[in-house]
């Protein structure tokens, strides 16, 4: 290669790193898993709550714990998966129906590093976690947008949102956050609602597309926006939710939404435990 051409290639090179860093893209990790590689999702029937359990590369993740009136159906999901310790734990946000029965998830396993986005709750529930977080001698790593999480060969979070340091509403502290496995991927929203969906477009809407979504805050009709929904194009969606619950979720506007991109999804409230599996390229429902 002469020296001109050698110019230009770098040139090339240093347009791609820096479009890559604007848009949020690791070009740091191959994207290929290990041969007889699994990744595995449980969307938990927690009633009114979230809470997801991932198994990807020997690593057990939560995020959140479902309220404390249903930590007893919590643990029992989580002992039909033979889990020995947790690599990582995340709070998306202090509400009670998400961080319910974490206390009685610290007092079960071991946890080796706690997630959370940087905020201060004065609920009594809120306060019994970050004593159960300084009990198992962790500090919390604070959760926030442009943050990549390496979960090993061909795996990782893209953490979206939250891009501010103070929100007005709780809900929107919770992270958007992408796991990518192989070829395919999976959103996690938590309770975020439209702001947190307007800040993760206006800075990652090229990296939103996702095979799969967990809507936000339960399917209200305060989270899942149009624009929203159509850059993520998921093809299959969740709803966790309690079935009859007091809020009317899923909402009837979400549902709407769903209809009308045609995404295929399950509810909690109807379906209980979701697990899916995946080998990095296709994707297996239980349901």
């Amino acid at each position: 290669m002469d020296k001109k051409k050698k110019i230009i290639s770098s040139i090339i090179g240093i347009i791609v790193v820096l479009l890559a860093g604007y848009f949020g893209i690791d070009l740091t990790q191959d994207s290929k898993v290990p041969k007889d590689s699994e990744l595995m999702i449980s969307y938990m029937d927690v009633g009114q709550g979230d809470a997801e359990y991932i198994k990807v590369n020997g690593n057990d993740i939560l995020i959140d714990a479902g309220p404390r009136s249903n930590s007893k159906e919590l643990l029992e999901q989580l002992k039909a998966k033979n889990i020995d310790d947790f690599e990582l734990v995340i709070a998306t946000h202090p509400h009670e129906d998400h961080i319910g029965g974490m206390v009685d998830v610290f007092k079960e396993y071991e946890v080796k590093a706690f997630y959370s986005p940087k905020i201060t709750h004065t609920t009594k529930t809120y306060e019994n976690l970050v004593k159960a977080v300084k009990d198992e001698g962790l500090k919390t790593k604070e959760l926030k947008g442009g943050m990549v999480i390496d979960l090993g060969e061909g795996a990782k979070f893209e953490v979206f949102t939250p891009q501010k340091s103070e929100y007005e509403e709780l809900n929107d502290y919770s992270p958007i956050m992408k796991l990518s496995f192989g070829d395919t991927s999976y959103l996690f929203t938590g309770d975020a609602e439209k702001l947190a969906e307007e800040e993760a477009l206006a800075k990652y809407k090229t990296s939103l597309d996702s095979d799969v979504i967990k809507f936000g805050h339960h399917g209200s009709s305060s989270s899942s926006s149009n624009a929203f929904i159509e850059a993520v194009s998921p093809k299959y969606g969740i709803i966790s939710c309690a079935k009859d619950n007091k809020y009317g979720h899923p909402h009837r506007e979400t549902l709407d939404i769903i209809k009308k991109y045609n995404i295929k999804t399950f509810r909690t409230d109807t379906d209980g435990e979701i697990i899916l599996t995946s080998d990095g390229k296709s994707i297996n429902f239980n349901k």
